[in-house]
């Protein structure tokens, strides 16, 4: 199984390679097997990417919007047109089944990158009267933009920060996970097709340290960065110190809160999305689930003969609903954390094994996993796991839940399931979180701003907000009289 691109990185407009640069092997997660061989970014290639981002970007910004709009548009329409091979190559680069990554994958980017090359016509600055003199602000693009994905959404994350970043009339250079390095060329090429001109959108490859390269380039202006949250203290301690404009997506440990009187089918059918889709790895999981004590014994049942019947395997065979992890580290990350769980003295209810797939024994799988009996002081109910990892705690009153629901340095997520939209409004306007969900879980529309509150993140993805974070505000005062001096 081979899915080579053309070359490691796409440079003002074509495909470019420099194998002096570490090579980078990827590997699909279902198999272990190596399916394709990149090369990281040299100093010279990280030069060229930026050079070409500077160049086109002066021209680019001097668009008007709608017309940046229009190309934006065009390539959501391509992206939507291509699901099927886009979404064939985003399982090889990630192991997730094919049928979540159809529904998930490039829609989510056609999605961002047509809601914001819609608005942005729109989007502009404001007319403040002075009854006679008056003023305007201007809404000015930064210049160039580094984005750095995560590898379990890796076209998603592309377009994601591609898409306010160019829209507001920036250029972006953008540097993949090093796990899923494949989808992003694929975006690149859609864009030149979309009308994009050359060098408004590279893609370099690379580790750690070509990120750290790209944001303290002299010529980069932002950057925007979804990862972990240790990850993202260098990143902005980097940015900070060379007063850079920064965005960070971080990680979480968000609580999911279900009352008595929840639809217990809806709550475990959140509760799952919260924990077991794309095999636990998103950000924004409701890892700790809070169960009110009236309803426990139901949910559990039903939680555990659906979580049961989840079909682990071949992630391009369109029954699967569970893939593998997406490495080694992170399946040896996950399996010790299932060991320090029961360490603590927490029950496994369910799971907590690798299954051994036929033709795939080689495979990062690990079985969906549910903890019971858990308390807050446990470490996994402290600690970002990124796996299929649910734990299960029980709380009796309102105020006790809150207070145990914000009892983490994260504030990424949250989550209620009752039927009692009142009090529902009234918990998550106390909980400390940045995206949260009424009766839903890990819903993320275009339309809505998503980032969290405390270590899990600093500034916004989608919405109109992230066209504010991808520009700059200008004051204009205009007089229409004399001056008045006392000199």
């Amino acid at each position: 199984m081979r899915a080579q691109p053309k070359a490691s990185h796409y440079i003002n407009g074509r495909y470019v390679e420099d194998d002096q640069g570490t090579p980078l092997d990827v590997i699909y997660p279902a198999t272990g097997e190596v399916i394709a061989r990149l090369h990281a970014a040299t100093p010279h290639i990280i030069e060229q990417a930026i050079s070409a981002a500077a160049e086109a970007q002066l021209e680019w910004a001097r668009m008007r919007p709608a017309d940046r709009g229009r190309i934006l548009r065009r390539a959501a329409d391509l992206l939507r047109e291509r699901n099927e091979e886009i979404s064939h190559l985003e399982t090889l680069d990630t192991g997730k089944p094919i049928q979540e990554t159809t529904v998930a994958d490039p829609a989510s980017a056609a999605e961002a990158l047509e809601f914001l090359g819609g608005v942005v016509a729109g989007h502009h600055g404001h007319y403040v009267d002075f009854g006679g003199p008056f003023a305007y602000t201007r809404r000015e693009p930064l210049g160039v933009c580094v984005g750095i994905g995560a590898w379990n959404y890796p076209i998603q994350g592309a377009a994601w920060k591609s898409a306010p970043a160019l829209a507001m009339g920036n250029a972006m250079v953008f540097k993949p996970s090093e796990n899923t390095p494949l989808t992003a060329l694929a975006l690149a090429e859609l864009y030149i097709e979309a009308g994009l001109p050359n060098g408004l959108f590279n893609v370099v490859q690379g580790y750690g340290d070509v990120g750290g390269a790209l944001i303290s380039h002299p010529t980069v202006a932002k950057v925007s960065l979804t990862g972990s949250v240790p990850t993202g203290r260098k990143v902005l301690g980097i940015a900070g110190s060379l007063m850079k404009h920064a965005t960070m997506e971080l990680g979480g440990k968000s609580p999911l809160i279900i009352f008595d009187d929840a639809d217990v089918e809806n709550a475990v059918g959140g509760a799952m999305l919260a924990n077991f889709y794309s095999t636990g790895q998103v950000c924004s999981n409701g890892t700790r689930v809070f169960v009110q004590n009236g309803i426990y014994e139901r949910f559990i049942e039903r939680l555990t003969a659906r979580t049961a019947k989840i079909r682990i395997g071949d992630p391009l065979d369109p029954q699967t609903q569970m893939g593998p992890l997406i490495n080694k580290a992170q399946h040896e990350k996950v399996t010790g954390y299932i060991e320090i769980g029961k360490a603590e003295g927490a029950t496994l209810h369910h799971g907590g094994g690798i299954p051994r797939l036929q033709g795939f024994e080689n495979g990062f799988f690990v079985e969906p996993t549910i903890f019971t009996g858990v308390k807050d002081d446990m470490r996994i109910a402290r600690e970002e796991i990124f796996g299929p990892v649910m734990s299960v705690l029980t709380f009796s009153k309102e105020d006790e839940v809150i207070e145990r629901a914000n009892d983490t340095e994260f504030g990424l997520s949250a989550g209620v399931f009752t039927r009692d939209l009142p009090r529902a409004h009234r918990v998550i306007a106390d909980i400390k979180a940045g995206s949260c969900w009424i009766n839903h879980y890990n819903l993320a529309p275009a339309e809505l701003p998503f980032g969290g509150f405390k270590q899990s993140g600093i500034g916004r993805e989608n919405s109109l907000a992230a066209l504010d974070h991808y520009s700059q505000i200008k004051s204009v005062y205009v007089e229409t009289g004399d001056v008045e001096s006392p000199y």
